[in-house]
């Protein structure tokens, strides 16, 4: 009997954002990922956030590329990134972008077992979550 196919791992994803560079600049500023324009097969001319080996693609809200989520939006999103730096140099970091920390550090549990976490949001409402793995 032939095993079911299986995925390895997530390429990338989508954020509709209501205002691209508002969002390129929070996310370069505050979470240190690198803005990058590319030009997909269409000839269009994109904005993506890299960060690791993982990709965040940027959509205007109102003039997403196609195909799209059936119900796109801006604030939908709830997002947790892995980080070796402890939180407390991020919670220094953060406190001096002026960005605020809505809870945490708080234990939680992660794809890859027990994280610690602190939770924010972006310009658009995104709830963010930096963590620890434990």
């Amino acid at each position: 009997m032939a095993q079911n196919p299986t995925l390895d791992a997530l390429d990338h994803l989508v954020l509709t954002v209501a205002n691209v560079d508002v969002t390129v600049a929070f996310y370069t500023r505050v979470l240190g990922m690198a803005a990058e324009r590319f030009v997909p097969a269409d000839g269009s001319s994109r904005w993506a956030l890299k960060f690791g080996e993982q990709k965040i693609n940027l959509h205007q809200a109102g003039a997403e590329f196609e195909p799209k989520a059936a119900r796109v939006c801006a604030g939908s999103a709830d997002l947790c990134f892995l980080t070796a730096t402890p939180l407390p140099q991020w919670q220094a970091h953060f406190a001096a972008q002026e960005v605020v920390v809505e809870e945490g550090p708080i234990r939680r549990t992660g794809a890859r077992g027990p994280i610690l976490s602190l939770y924010l949001r972006d310009p658009d409402g995104n709830l963010l979550e930096v963590s620890n793995a434990l």
